[in-house]
């Protein structure tokens, strides 16, 4: 099983907190006005990676602690990037994705969303909205986008707000 990616960056300080290696896949359903990625949008073949592949860049770095998903929409590509996940939780690696789908949507979403939500711990979610874009909040382009805590959020079955100010930042509320 290989995961489409339109990119990788290997020492993202952008994409969460630290270094990270950030995994860019190809394909997006959301076409947000605004998007930082629009070459991400069409649904085509670009560069076919195995999860074991991605892992082995991850370790080839001492420094990185964990890996972000982005996009395109890994969504899309659930069964993909929940194989990689599993991958990256059993070497001890934290694993966030980014989402133009609210958790409310994937939680309702395919079987196959729901097997990514279940493998990853942060999920930044909400579609990049240009007239609530801000430079402000950590790791969101939108005001309305929410860094949630993926485990608590399943166990309450309901939306949890990560509040780790490595992720959120001092004001967090």
């Amino acid at each position: 099983m290989k995961i489409n990616v339109a990119g990788i960056i290997g020492e993202s300080i952008v994409d969460g907190p630290g270094i990270r290696l950030t995994v860019f896949c190809q394909g997006c359903p959301h076409h947000c006005p605004g998007c930082q990625n629009p070459e991400t949008w069409a649904f085509e073949e670009r560069q076919r990676i195995e999860p074991q592949e991605i892992l082995e860049m991850v370790q080839k770095n001492p420094l990185i602690r964990g890996v972000t998903f982005s996009g395109g929409e890994p969504f899309a590509q659930p069964l993909e990037h929940a194989e990689l996940a599993k991958l990256l939780h059993q070497h001890g690696y934290e694993v966030a994705s980014y989402s133009g789908y609210t958790f409310e949507e994937l939680m309702n979403g395919t079987p196959e969303q729901r097997t990514l939500l279940e493998n990853i711990d942060i999920l930044v979610d909400g579609r990049f909205v240009l007239e609530e874009r801000t430079l402000e909040l950590r790791f969101r382009g939108s005001r309305n986008q929410r860094v949630i805590n993926v485990p608590q959020s399943l166990k309450q079955n309901k939306a949890v707000l990560e509040t780790r100010e490595s992720w959120v930042g001092e004001s967090a509320q």
